[in-house]
């Protein structure tokens, strides 16, 4: 500081004699051709910033060639900080700062520099225009203005990828020494990142930077000014670096073999277990999917891939028996569905294991020997009468034995019986089929060890018919004829019914009573529906009554 004072601190503004036509000769002689006239001969005068001495800062001097050094000449100073920053003697002419300046809040000073006769005032010159600039010094450390940074880069980048450039800024004179010249250093962050000194640029100063290793980095980089040398103002700023992921993880089983229980009772289109390849890869990096690529299981089973957990879920896709297979085997394969071919010398991105499948055996209820029953008995059968058998059997290789019952909850029920131990149904009431031609019953079967273990079966009971019923007349007649009918016409045709099915009671024949007298006039045609035919001319009511044949 006492250099620059030294160096600056002696610029002196003169008003010298100056001629129109005058030549400066290298030997130092000089002709003079015309009459002297003065003159003002400006040299800039700088004042250091920051002065924090006890005295007033010199600045300089004005000085005129009128001044014959008795104090008749007096200077006068005017403009931006005469008087308050900067005063002046007006006998000497020399200028002081009186206040410590900044230049980064103003660079320079415009003033006015005027001579004047003492005794008369008047001007020994024009007034002239002068600056004064405020020097700098390196008062100012440098500032990341945008910091700290949150940043990303992919891992497995190749080394001297560009992270980030960090900019800081200084608010010194950037054209005056090295005040505001910055250099940028890592101070954290080595030997995973550099940065360009010069540029700011950080970049990547490893090979394969693995994601799964380390994810996350905190650099701290470093501006100094002065061109970093000793001595200069410095900043710092943090830079926070992630590395995303990439797929470079293929997705591994953690066992070779896995054992999976499922129990002969589990139901067709549930899950019954899960398995997982593990990833160590994020996001969509991760994603696989489960296929079953053979084995004696894989018509049995099938998997799914659940997309959240990326878990595989084995479901049931057909009944299991434990008495006929106790156990099936699957091999399984997790295969990345989002693959990047830059990183396939790593693979391959899938795997296999196998899967051994255990059937349980569950205690099942009976199992009747057909889905449903169709038995027959007669409508005259007397009480206590077969009708049907029904089988079940324990599944189990218990093979325990079985009890039959129906439970009577109905009405339908209370006509039948069953024998407990054989499964033979008997009649327990008198049918009438022209009331109820069909039965439908529930008979069920429990093991006599567990008898918590129930299975029902339908049995339907058809009602054979027997001609127990006579034929009606279909409805009552009473027929008028007039008396000019002729003989041979058809004044009538009877119809009749009968409950019983076709087979008993469809067809029938007719006749007149014999036990009545018969009207000469009439006769009756036996055709199987019935005609009766007119004889006389007059009229006549005819009962008739009908037989089944």
């Amino acid at each position: 500081l006492n250099q620059l004072l030294c160096t600056f601190s002696h610029f002196i503004i003169k008003i010298l004699p100056v001629t129109r036509n005058q030549t400066k000769h290298i030997e130092g002689e000089t002709e003079v051709h015309h009459r002297p006239k003065r003159g003002w001969v400006w040299n800039q005068f700088f004042v250091l910033e920051e002065h924090m001495g006890p005295d007033p800062q010199y600045v300089g001097k004005l000085h005129s060639n009128s001044d014959k050094g008795d104090g008749s000449v007096k200077y006068i100073l005017t403009g931006e900080g005469a008087g308050t920053i900067f005063i002046i003697d007006d006998t000497t002419g020399d200028i002081h700062s009186t206040k410590s300046l900044d230049r980064e809040q103003k660079t320079h000073y415009v003033l006015h520099a005027q001579a004047i006769d003492r005794r008369t005032n008047k001007p020994l010159e024009p007034e002239s225009e002068f600056i004064i600039k405020v020097q700098d010094i390196n008062d100012n450390a440098p500032k990341f203005t945008d910091g700290p940074y949150i940043v990303t880069v992919p891992e497995m980048s190749e080394m001297g990828t560009s992270v980030l450039q960090v900019t800081a800024t200084d608010a010194d004179d950037p054209t005056y020494g090295n005040s505001a010249r910055v250099v940028y250093s890592i101070l954290q962050g080595q030997p995973y990142f550099s940065v360009d000194p010069k540029t700011g640029v950080i970049r990547t100063a490893l090979h394969n930077m693995d994601r799964e290793a380390r994810e996350h980095y905190s650099v701290v980089i470093q501006a100094k000014d002065m061109a970093g040398q000793v001595g200069g103002l410095s900043g710092s700023t943090t830079v926070n670096i992630t590395l995303t992921d990439v797929n470079d993880n293929p997705p591994r089983f953690p066992q070779k073999h896995y054992q999976l229980y499922v129990p002969e009772s589990a139901q067709v289109g549930s899950a019954v277990g899960k398995i997982k390849a593990n990833d160590a890869d994020t996001g969509s990096n991760a994603d696989m999917k489960y296929t079953i690529i053979n084995g004696d299981g894989s018509g049995v089973f099938s998997i799914s891939t659940d997309k959240e957990t990326r878990e595989g879920i084995i479901s049931l896709k057909k009944p299991l028996n434990y008495e006929k297979k106790k156990s099936y085997t699957l091999n399984i394969e997790g295969a990345n569905t989002h693959l990047d071919f830059r990183f396939s010398h790593l693979g391959p991105f899938k795997d296999v294991t196998m899967l051994k499948i255990i059937v349980g055996d569950v205690d099942e209820p009976p199992l009747f020997t057909m889905p449903s029953y169709v038995m027959e008995v007669y409508e005259n059968a007397k009480i206590g009468t077969a009708v049907g058998t029904v089988t079940a059997q324990d599944p189990d290789t218990a093979n325990s034995l079985v009890r039959y019952f129906i439970d009577h909850n109905t009405e339908e029920d209370r006509y039948f019986t069953i024998d407990a131990n054989t499964g033979t149904i008997k009649t327990a009431k008198i049918f009438d089929r022209e009331e109820t031609p069909w039965y439908n019953i529930t008979v069920s079967a429990s093991e006599i060890d567990n008898p918590e273990l129930v299975s029902h079966v339908q049995v339907g009971v058809r009602i054979l018919d027997i001609n127990d019923n006579p034929p009606e007349l279909a409805r009552e007649y009473d027929v008028v004829v007039c008396e000019n009918a002729k003989p041979g016409q058809v004044i009538q045709t009877i119809t009749a019914t009968d409950k019983d099915n076709s087979a008993n009671g469809a067809r029938f024949h007719f006749s007149l009573d014999e036990g009545l007298s018969l009207n000469p006039n009439f006769t009756l045609r036996d055709n199987e529906v019935g005609t009766v035919k007119v004889i006389a001319g007059y009229c006549l009511k005819e009962k008739i009554r009908i037989y089944g044949a």
